[in-house]
């Protein structure tokens, strides 16, 4: 059977995916402008007996501006290891992601702490798991020639489809993560077990026509060994969302 001249069988060899080197010329093409609001600045982020440190003047970074006083910082300090940090400087409030690459399926893993800002007085409600994306059907675009479409399953999946670049045809179901950051703004995370990599984004859902997202891809490039990473943006929009019926409703 074939579509356009293209055999189906090839998407489910997935030998021939494209690496994540092979995805990163162009698909930043809808990043936003960083900032350097965080410049000189350090912080230190306490989650009961956990403490975690650093310094915008010390490795370098990434920071963009998500809404008043909230930023994402992203920063790849080692060859193994990349951070992901949320910070709330209105509320106290953060969230520190760790993307390892290691030898598990998937090869990265990530860990998820919510944390207080020292210095600042925390109020509002933590940075906690979250449930609402699931049922959301949502288009995500990158670039005028990478496009695609996330469904969000549940607490712990979600389903990828490429709807324009040089991945068009292929899809996938893949884990993921889910934390609020703020009413309608949330961290979304995957993790990848085709192509070795994970991603961290920002998604501010509040409106649902004009979407908008913050990211950073982290992985192995194609030649199985050199640590790939790099920054990204998205514009989006809500496709649609399922309600499920009674007792069908959750995990």
């Amino acid at each position: 059977m074939t579509n356009g001249g293209t055999d189906l069988s090839d998407l489910s060899d997935t030998s021939t995916w494209l690496p994540l080197d092979g995805l990163a010329p162009g698909f930043d093409a809808n990043k936003a402008a960083t900032v350097d609001d965080l410049h000189g600045c350090s912080f230190v982020l306490r989650s009961g007996d956990d403490e975690f440190a650093w310094s915008a003047s010390e490795d370098p970074y990434e920071a963009f501006l998500v809404d008043d006083g909230l930023y994402y910082v992203q920063t790849h300090p080692g060859a193994e290891t990349a951070y992901s940090l949320v910070l709330d400087l209105q509320r106290g409030r953060a969230l520190v992601v760790t993307s390892t690459i290691g030898d598990t399926t998937p090869r990265l893993r990530q860990t998820f702490l919510p944390a207080t800002i020292d210095g600042i007085e925390a109020h509002g409600e933590p940075m906690a798991a979250s449930d609402s994306l699931i049922g959301r059907r949502a288009l995500w675009v990158y670039s005028q020639h990478h496009a695609y479409e996330h469904i969000y399953l549940t607490p712990h999946w979600y389903t990828w489809q490429c709807l324009a670049g040089p991945e068009r045809g292929l899809a996938d179901t893949d884990e993921n993560s889910t934390y609020q950051l703020r009413q309608g703004i949330y961290l979304f995370a995957w993790r990848e077990k085709v192509i070795p990599c994970a991603a961290v984004t920002i998604a501010d859902h509040r409106d649902a026509r004009r979407m908008r997202s913050h990211g950073a891809l982290f992985g192995i490039g194609e030649d199985g060994v050199t640590p790939t990473h790099f920054t990204f943006g998205a514009y989006g929009r809500l496709l649609s969302t399922t309600v499920y019926p009674g007792h069908y409703d959750g995990p």
